[in-house]
């Protein structure tokens, strides 16, 4: 069984190494399993909650993009591309924002954070909070029920956006009476979920605590290692390796037994200075070999901008169709378009003519002109807006049986103030032709003697 896995990371910042760990690192090696079937975005939208220069922005994205790439990532393998690429993430968050209850979005952590720092320094409770801040989990939601993804790797803060997914899928599922959404899970790696800063808080750019992956070279990622805040046992004093920043660090990369070697040194008397020097090298151990992939991705944006693209295409082909198949689901699908008419009336006479609009996999729009008994009269050309080849499907339903319909070589043509719109099929001979001409114009004037009566 294929199991669909995603996850992204918001381009405010540069990845650091809490983004590694706990996303990028088994975000690859998932990708590499035959049986499972990879979705890694840039979340630029959910950037711009937080973050408001769009040179940042920019950069960022383009910054976790090569980052991506150069850990591994193979784009033939799995789908990897940027959230704005995707349009149909924006329509399905107002999809799923119509069926969310305000007190599940009430319950958010995000949002309660900011309305207890409010209410804690006597501001209104929502004073600086947006709609972005508060919609957020909504538009997480689609992020992932846009594919219907099984598995979201996140850090164990983000389980609740998880469970609310659930929630919104579960909701729009019943009240449209159909399983449209599968239910994601959380997938968590319990030992490296979330790994602490530089000053023991949770490693996020918010807090200004990260340590770089690949910004600034090694010498950046040791440099930020050396500012890392510990306590002031003096080197020979037992250190508390379960309560160190570096320890737990140290234990997202390290194999079991270098692990518990590590532990029995710091409780051993390994003082901090050591301990950060040993922490360095097992990291840059692992990432060095992927900092010239990094740095020839940054100075090449072309190559990485061909990557997303081919990417935002090959996701496309999932969040299309299932957005269609949503659209009918509510009420919005493009189905066919009729001349107004009583429903006692027509069903009284039986089928009549129709018109029946669709659209085609280059994006245009065309509409097929139905006899009663269903045969294809004739096929318009495409059409770029769908109000476009909506006003032509009405201007001939006004025109009836006066409308301009011409012979062709083997086939007729349909013309609208001199230019043609609908051509028939081929025809074996002009009686036939003729023949179908004159259909035409009959259930036309049927059409239009109903709409009368």
């Amino acid at each position: 069984m294929i199991m669909r896995v995603l996850t992204g990371i918001t381009t405010s910042g540069i990845p650091h190494l809490g983004n590694y760990v706990g996303a990028i690192r088994p975000a690859v090696a998932a990708s590499q399993r035959e049986d499972v079937d990879a979705f890694y975005f840039m979340a630029d939208y959910h950037a711009l909650i937080k973050c408001d220069d769009p040179a940042r922005v920019q950069h960022s994205r383009l910054a976790i993009a090569a980052t991506w790439l150069a850990c591994g990532l193979d784009p033939d393998k799995a789908t990897i591309y940027r959230q704005s690429d995707i349009p149909e993430i924006p329509e399905l968050t107002w999809l799923l924002t119509c069926v969310t209850a305000k007190g599940l979005l009430n319950r958010a952590h995000a949002y309660k954070a900011a309305v207890d720092a409010n209410t804690a320094s006597g501001e209104d409770p929502d004073a600086g909070v947006t709609a972005g801040l508060y919609m957020y989990p909504v538009l997480m939601a689609a992020d992932i029920l846009a594919f219907n993804a099984n598995r979201v790797p996140v850090g164990r803060d983000q389980v609740q956006h998880i469970e609310m997914a659930r929630d919104i899928a579960q909701r729009f599922n019943h009240l449209y009476g159909k399983e449209f959404f599968v239910l994601p899970e959380a997938a968590i790696e319990e030992h490296v979920a979330t790994l602490p800063g530089l000053d023991g808080r949770k490693m996020s750019k918010s807090y200004d605590n990260t340590i770089p992956l690949f910004e600034g070279g090694a010498k950046a990622t040791r440099a930020a290692i050396m500012r890392i805040v510990t306590d002031s046992r003096e080197p020979g004093e037992p250190k508390d390796a379960d309560g160190s920043a570096l320890f737990t660090i140290f234990r997202a990369f390290a194999e079991p037994d270098e692990t518990a070697a590590f532990r029995a040194d710091l409780e051993g008397g390994l003082g901090w200075g050591d301990a950060k020097q040993r922490l360095f090298d097992r990291i840059d151990a692992e990432l060095a070999p992927m900092r010239d992939r990094y740095a020839h991705l940054m100075a090449h944006p072309n190559e990485v901008e061909e990557i997303l693209m081919a990417g935002a295409t090959r996701a496309r082909k999932t969040s299309e169709p299932l957005l269609e198949t949503l659209r009918e689901a509510v009420g919005l699908g493009r189905g066919a378009v009729q001349a107004p008419a009583k429903k006692e009336k027509r069903k009284k006479k039986g089928k009549q003519l129709r018109m029946v609009s669709f659209r085609e996999k280059d994006g245009s729009f065309r509409f097929r002109i139905l006899a009663a008994d269903g045969e294809e009269l004739a096929l318009s050309r495409g059409f770029a807006d769908p109000k476009a080849a909506g006003a032509c499907i009405q201007e001939i339903m006004a025109m009836g049986e006066k409308l301009a319909i011409a012979p062709a070589e083997g086939s007729f043509v349909v013309t609208l103030n001199g230019e043609p719109v609908a051509e028939s099929p081929v025809f074996a001979d002009a009686s036939a032709r003729d023949a179908g001409m004159d259909r035409l114009r009959a259930e036309l004037a049927a059409l239009a003697a109903e709409g009368k009566d």
